[in-house]
């Protein structure tokens, strides 16, 4: 499968779930100052994740053009880069980890023809701002994924973008031992003095890189 492949099978499917496609944006962030490039698809999105409504409704999805600086020490081996393109669904209010993880796992499993069995996922172990992420290791094991971890939050925690924002605890995908999707459940807000608030609505937002998904695909690195 290639590049143009996969984009249109990731949109094509979300297209079926109700999910509006919105266009690419600037590289240059346009509402998050504390950055200089757009790090992941959700960066455009941080007011509507923050409640603001989105035009185009509650469940979108997009191709974005990215460029992640904190991943350059990372830059060089066979599942990093510094650019490239983020593919992501989200829910602004709308749907939770149930349908999410769903989502995810019929995408991997029935369109990209994934098996299961090959498929091993991280949940968040918990610590003092949040919980342990049992829900989202209960959805996995009824949809058939034994191989479950819980990890601390430098493996199972996204955000903010930037130095505050929305944030929350993730579960992780893996194929062949390298990560290539992962959804996070947005329940927080990170503030500028380190403590994090519960945000006014729970979101989705997800991430699976295009070019390291080929290259799974393609069975590099295999």
């Amino acid at each position: 499968m290639n590049r143009k492949e996969l984009i249109k099978k990731y949109l094509n499917f979300f297209k079926t779930k109700g999910h509006v496609i919105i266009p690419n944006a600037s590289l240059i962030p346009e509402n998050d100052p504390t950055v200089l490039f757009t790090t992941a698809g959700m960066h455009p999105l941080v007011p509507y994740l923050l409640s603001q409504p989105h035009p185009s409704g509650k469940k979108l999805c997009s191709v974005q053009k990215c460029i992640r600086t904190g991943d350059i020490e990372e830059v060089g081996d066979a599942a990093h880069h510094t650019f490239f393109e983020m593919l992501g669904n989200w829910s602004l209010g709308d749907y939770w980890k149930k349908e999410a993880i769903e989502y995810s796992f019929e995408f991997l499993t029935k369109v990209l023809k994934i098996p299961a069995d090959k498929i091993s996922v991280s949940c968040f172990a918990g610590d003092k701002n949040a919980v342990k992420d049992e829900e989202s290791g209960k959805i996995w094991k009824n949809i058939g994924i034994k191989k479950i971890k819980f990890l601390p939050k430098e493996n199972n925690w996204w955000g903010p973008a930037g130095k505050i924002g929305p944030s929350g605890p993730d579960t992780e995908m893996f194929v062949n031992n390298v990560e290539i999707w992962n959804d996070v459940f947005m329940q927080y807000n990170k503030r500028l003095d380190g403590k994090y608030e519960h945000l006014k609505q729970k979101n989705v937002d997800t991430g699976m890189g295009v070019e390291r998904t080929v290259a799974i695909l393609n069975g590099i690195g295999d």
